[in-house]
């Protein structure tokens, strides 16, 4: 299998966090289990529709994601962000992961991809509107 990108690939949208995938994230296979990825990429999407709506942000839904190669013990990921659209009390952002392989090249690879959606909430618990970009 193949672990090269295309060369016009690259990473869309801000780096929002990066980890290092660990022993206790893997199945017995040494593969990096779905939801550790999964909430990886939920923790950056979710930092940044917190940043852009000013407060509190669930998630409300995932939609899109295919895995398209593994992530290994040792593999750095990180996790990039784009807001896709802004609606009026909800943000959808669009979640990549790469990762650099441990004792590898540089070179990134593209692991998965999905659109989050998250609703900005008030302290009362109910939605919000998000505030117009500064």
């Amino acid at each position: 299998m193949s672990e090269s990108i295309e060369i016009s690939s690259a990473p869309r949208g801000r780096l929002s966090t990066r980890a290092i995938a660990m022993p206790a994230d893997t199945n017995p296979f040494g593969h990096v289990f779905g939801g550790w990825l999964l909430s990886q990429m939920d923790l950056a999407g979710g930092t940044h529709a917190y940043r852009r709506a000013k407060g509190h942000c669930p998630t409300v839904a995932v939609e899109g994601m295919e895995f398209h190669q593994p992530v290994y013990v040792g593999d750095e990921v990180s996790c990039y962000t784009e807001i896709i659209r802004v609606g009026r009390t909800s943000i959808s952002i669009r979640v990549e992961a790469w990762v650099r392989r441990h004792g590898g090249s540089d070179a990134l690879v593209k692991v998965t991809s999905a659109i989050f959606t998250y609703v900005a909430i008030g302290e009362n618990g109910r939605k919000r509107e998000v505030p117009p970009e500064e």
